[in-house]
């Protein structure tokens, strides 16, 4: 970018604000702000950051003009945005502590506040006004980078299927990314050989001037700046495995209790949820939210509490540990913890047609985001299921693609899908919806050219051009790695409640959960809204028919719950006395804490067993039911009413003694006299196959 003269930079026009992207503070907010960092002029030219610099400042323009800019001082330089007075620099990666994906350059002389990361992350958690202002301008720059394609590079051919798994893992952990096809782009060869590349070492990606030669997710992990991991072993109070809805909401509750609370997942945080390219009836978002923003802001939300999050990670096997439980990785690496929260979801069945092999390297899709958008855009695409999720996916390709093909073997969409989204896709002209109709054949060479479709009436076969395939059907648990330590049922689904003659959301083993799509019983939705008693729902699975498996995508205010009853189990492995029982239910009749004469005796309940075993032995066990938890402000109120709760007030360190409650901190004492270390673990996936998604 050049601006050397008055002129060049006169023609440097603003960005006009898109959606909330680019708003401007006022007065009230910069004066929040002013405290915790300093005023300093800049010059023009003066680089303020650098792309791939991590933890970099929070700039506030106070005067002249700061401009975003993809590779500086190079041919492919552009300008991404341009701010003025009141404006703050940055997007997410601020928050994240990714590196940063361009250079801001002052255009002309002015004036910036510089506030610390670590600083503007306290206020982000304590003033919720100016902390929603910059997350959700945040995440709304995220997006607009994905879409320019700026950040990182991947050059590779559409026919391999480590250059698929490159781009997946950068598409879900919502990377910005420009795809070179070796195959169509004839600038593709042109870069390797600048970079001194042959196309047999390719898939390769560019990022921050580094050349990585087909790495694998943990590389590409570490070099864009996703948590990191560490040799070291780890320990903790909560770990979730899996970052769907469930285990989200289960890493909030838990880590706004003080609980040292650690997060894997094998590939990305949001589970299938994640995918969704639009859910559209999440209470509090009435226009409607993507799944990749919902994760990011329940990932932001847990790690303001003080949540570690370990990506990608897989859990290979667990067992038990004296009075802890142990997890190892694929890597070999082991973490001990007191509770363990099972949300390693479900995956999507395969089609059993001939070939499906050879095409679903490069031609089959289990899920419809921006990268799989792209990649068939132009192009006819079929989509195979009746539930949900394949109506957004529907939905949300018919945007991209010249045709889009919806294959359903039901005989009524209503069967399995929401009305909202029928309503949508019976209205838009591209979308041609098969009723009663399954995929029988794939056919093409080297990539997928059309699908053979038999009618269920007749039998008759038609042949649909189709260059990709999006499947949505059935489901099959990821719980292999469990290993026998918990019961399941006949389909590999894990049991709890009343299954195994624990609480809700309880294992067969004390101290063990399940939540969402890996628990038997589950509706299998992202979430699920609680009817009154007697109300028939076909969302909440009771109505007169089984809840259909592939019903996903669609979430309701429920998906929170799930983690505070988890929490609640939490509080019975530590052991709380059976006298509080009546006070837990008038705090969520009244929403108050704990009163009367007997509530100095009541806020120390938590006992060492006799024998001083490392296990806390349960004098009394709480009985609060999963439903009734379904008011969020009946669960406020619930957990005020446990002994030595303190809300949390900003952001906690994880297991900070000042930041818990007396059980928590007897907890916490306790692991430590047993050598309990904080730390994180190396990269893993779920084992039985794709890891949690």
């Amino acid at each position: 970018m050049s601006t050397n003269s008055t002129s060049e930079s006169r023609e440097l026009v603003e960005t006009p604000d898109l959606n909330g992207a680019y708003p401007r503070l006022d007065e009230a907010g910069v004066a929040a702000l002013a405290p915790l960092g300093r005023r300093r002029r800049v010059q023009p030219e003066e680089v303020l950051f650098r792309e791939g610099d991590r933890e970099c400042q929070f700039f506030v323009v106070l005067a002249g003009k700061v401009a975003s800019v993809e590779g500086h001082g190079t041919p492919e330089e552009r300008v991404i945005s341009v701010h003025g007075r009141g404006r703050f620099l940055g997007e997410l990666s601020l928050l994240t502590g990714e590196g940063s994906y361009y250079t801001a350059v002052a255009v002309n002389e002015g004036e910036v506040l510089a506030v610390p990361a670590s600083r503007l992350r306290e206020l982000v958690a304590r003033d919720q006004g100016i902390g929603d202002l910059i997350l959700r301008a945040y995440l709304i720059r995220r997006s607009i980078l994905i879409g320019l394609g700026a950040g990182l590079r991947i050059i590779g051919s559409r026919y391999s299927p480590d250059a698929r798994r490159v781009r997946d893992f950068a598409a879900r952990n919502r990377l910005p990314y420009r795809w070179l096809d070796l195959d169509g782009d004839p600038g593709a060869e042109a870069l390797l050989a600048q970079f001194g590349v042959t196309p047999q070492d390719t898939p390769i990606v560019i990022l921050h001037a580094r050349v990585l030669r087909n790495p694998s997710n943990a590389e590409l992990a570490a070099a864009a700046g996703l948590p990191a991991p560490s040799s070291s072993p780890a320990r903790c109070d909560l770990l979730v495995v899996g970052s769907g809805p469930g285990g989200m909401s289960a890493a909030v509750y838990g880590a706004s209790e003080g609980l040292r609370t650690m997060v894997l997942d094998g590939t990305a945080t949001g589970g299938q949820a994640g995918t969704s390219a639009r859910i559209e009836n999440y209470l509090g978002f009435p226009s409607g939210i993507s799944g990749a923003e919902l994760a990011e802001r329940a990932m932001l939300q847990a790690r303001k509490f003080g949540a570690e999050f370990v990506v990608p990670a897989e859990a290979a096997s667990i067992e038990k540990d004296g009075g802890q439980y142990l997890v190892r990785l694929a890597d070999g690496s082991p973490v001990t913890a007191t509770s363990v929260v099972i949300a390693t979801g479900a995956r999507y069945r395969r089609l059993d047609v001939p070939q499906l092999d050879h095409f679903e390297k490069m031609s089959v899709y289990y899920a419809a985001s921006q990268a799989e958008a792209l990649l068939c855009a132009g192009d006819p695409v079929a989509v195979v299921g009746g539930g949900n999720s394949a109506g957004q996916a529907a939905v949300f390709l018919s945007r991209h693609a010249a045709q889009v093909t919806l294959i359903v073997r039901e005989h009524d969409l209503s069967e399995n899908m929401s009305r909202y989204l029928i309503d949508q896709l019976e209205r838009i002209p591209n979308v041609r919806i098969m009723l009663v109709a399954e995929v029988r054949e794939l056919l093409g060479d080297d990539t997928l050219e059309a699908v053979a479709v038999a009618d269920g009436r007749t039998g008759e076969r038609s042949v649909l051009p189709a260059r990709a395939l999006f499947v949505f059907i059935g489901v099959r648990p990821c719980s292999g790695w469990l290993g026998g330590l918990v019961d399941l049922d006949a389909r590999g689904f894990v049991r709890t409640g009343q299954d195994t003659g624990s609480s809700a959301l309880e294992t067969s083993r004390p101290g063990i959960f399940a939540v969402g799509d890996v628990r038997s019983g589950s509706p299998r939705r992202s979430a699920r809204a609680r009817w009154p008693s007697g109300s028939p729902s076909k969302e909440s699975g009771r109505d007169s028919r089984p809840a259909d498996p592939r019903k996903r995508g669609t979430m309701t205010h429920a998906t929170w719950p799930d983690g505070a009853d988890v929490l609640a189990r939490v509080g019975q492995h530590w052991g709380l006395d059976d006298d509080l029982r009546g006070h837990i239910a008038a705090g969520r009749r009244r929403g108050a804490g704990l009163a009367g004469p007997d509530a100095d005796r009541r806020r120390g309940a938590v006992r060492h067993s006799a024998g001083g075993d490392r296990d806390l032995q349960v004098r009394r066990r709480l009985r609060v039911r999963g439903s009734d938890w379904g008011d969020p402000g009946a669960a406020r109120g619930a957990r005020r009413a446990v002994p030595g709760h303190r809300p949390v007030r900003g952001p906690a360190r994880a297991g900070h003694p000042a930041r818990a409650g007396p059980a928590a901190r007897h907890l916490l004492d306790h692991q430590r006299g047993g050598g309990a270390v904080h730390g994180a673990v190396g990269p893993a996936r779920c084992r039985d196959g794709a890891g949690p998604r």
